[in-house]
C-alpha cells in the first residue's frame, strides 16, 4: 500500500524539466494564477499582458512596476518554471518577438450576447486553437510517458470523471477499448469507489477534473492510490488536491471563462487533446496487439454499416 503524501508527479523521479518555452508562458499564468497569493498574480499579469516592457525592465523596475517586492518576482518566476528571473526575462523577449511576429497573436476579446454569428464562430475557433496550443506547450512529456507506459502494461484501466469531465472519461475509456485494453469509465462516485476497492498493483486509475478538486472524482483516486494502483491525473489545477494521489498529474491549460462560454466548454477541449495523447502513446507501446484489434473494430463497423 502506498502512502498518501504524493505531490505532483511523485510517481517519478526525472530531472527537474526545462524552464518552459515562450509560448507557454500565458498558459503557465492561467493555470498557475488561482493558487498564487495576490503580490504573485500581480507580478504574473504583468509579464502576461506586457512582455515586451516587462522584458526591459530589472528585477528591481519590476517589482516597483507591481508594487511588490523584488523576492516576489524572483518567487513568481520560480513557479512560473523559470530558474530566476534572467531566464523570465528571456522567455518574455521571446515571448514579445513571438507577437510582433503575428505568431503568437492577442487574445480576443470575449463573446458579446449581440455578436454576429460570424464572429462567435471566429472567436470560438480562436480561442480553442489557443486552448489547444496552451496545452501542448504545457503538457510534460516525462509525465506523460510514465502514464503512457504504466497504461500499456495496465491489467485494468479505471478512469473517473462528472459532468463534462464525465464525458472526456467515456471517451478515453471506448477508445481503450478499442485496441483490447480492459477500461472502464465511471462516473457514478459510488460504483467508482467499489470498483477502486479491487484494483492493485499492475491496474492504472486516471481521474479527470478540471478544477482538481471535485471531490467525487478525488476519492476513488484516493482509494486506488491507497489500494497500489498506478495513478494519473488530468487537470488544470497541477497543485489542487487531486495531486495528493497521484503518481502522474498531465495538466490541461486554464482557458478564459466567460458567461457565454463556460469553463466546462475551455476544459473538455484540453482534456480531450491530454486523452488523445496518452491513448495514441499507448497504441504505439502496443502495436502488436492494438493494430489489429482497432482494424477488427473498423471492420465490425462496417459491416453493420453494409447490413
Amino acid at each position: 500500500m502506498k502512502e498518501t503524501f504524493a505531490t505532483s508527479g511523485a510517481g517519478t523521479q526525472a530531472a527537474a524539466p526545462a524552464p518552459p518555452a515562450p509560448a507557454a508562458l500565458a498558459a503557465k499564468v492561467r493555470t498557475l494564477g488561482p493558487s498564487m497569493t495576490r503580490s504573485m498574480q500581480r507580478v504574473a499579469e504583468a509579464v502576461a499582458g506586457d512582455p515586451a516592457g516587462c522584458a526591459a525592465l530589472t528585477v528591481t523596475g519590476l517589482a516597483e512596476l507591481t508594487g511588490t517586492s523584488e523576492a516576489t518576482v524572483v518567487r513568481t518566476a520560480r513557479l512560473l518554471g523559470y530558474p530566476g528571473y534572467r531566464d523570465l526575462r528571456l522567455a518574455l523577449a521571446g515571448l514579445a518577438a513571438q507577437q510582433q511576429s503575428g505568431r503568437a497573436p492577442a487574445i480576443t476579446t470575449d463573446i458579446a450576447v449581440d455578436d454576429p454569428i460570424a464572429d462567435v464562430v471566429a472567436k470560438l475557433a480562436y480561442d480553442e486553437q489557443q486552448t489547444l496550443a496552451d496545452t501542448a506547450a504545457g503538457l510534460d512529456t516525462v509525465q506523460l510517458g510514465a502514464a503512457v507506459s504504466a497504461a500499456a502494461g495496465a491489467r485494468r484501466i479505471d478512469v473517473y470523471g462528472v459532468g463534462a469531465s464525465g464525458l472526456v472519461a467515456q471517451d478515453l475509456a471506448q477508445k481503450l477499448l478499442r485496441i483490447g485494453l480492459i477500461a472502464h469509465a465511471h462516473g457514478d462516485p459510488h460504483l467508482a469507489v467499489t470498483n477502486a476497492v479491487q484494483l492493485r498493483g499492475g491496474d492504472v486509475a486516471i481521474a479527470i477534473t478540471h478544477s482538481g478538486s471535485t471531490g467525487d472524482v478525488i476519492e476513488p483516486l484516493r482509494v486506488a492510490f491507497e489500494h497500489g494502483a498506478t495513478t494519473v491525473a488530468i487537470t488544470g489545477r497541477p497543485d489542487g488536491p487531486v495531486a495528493q494521489y497521484a503518481d502522474h498529474v498531465l495538466t490541461t491549460s486554464v482557458a478564459r471563462e466567460s458567461e457565454l462560454r463556460p469553463a466546462a466548454m475551455s476544459s473538455r477541449t484540453s482534456q480531450l487533446l491530454v486523452v488523445d495523447c496518452l491513448f495514441v502513446g499507448v497504441a504505439q507501446r502496443t502495436y502488436e496487439s492494438a493494430g489489429p484489434a482497432l482494424a477488427a473494430s473498423y471492420e465490425a463497423l462496417a459491416h453493420r454499416h453494409r447490413r
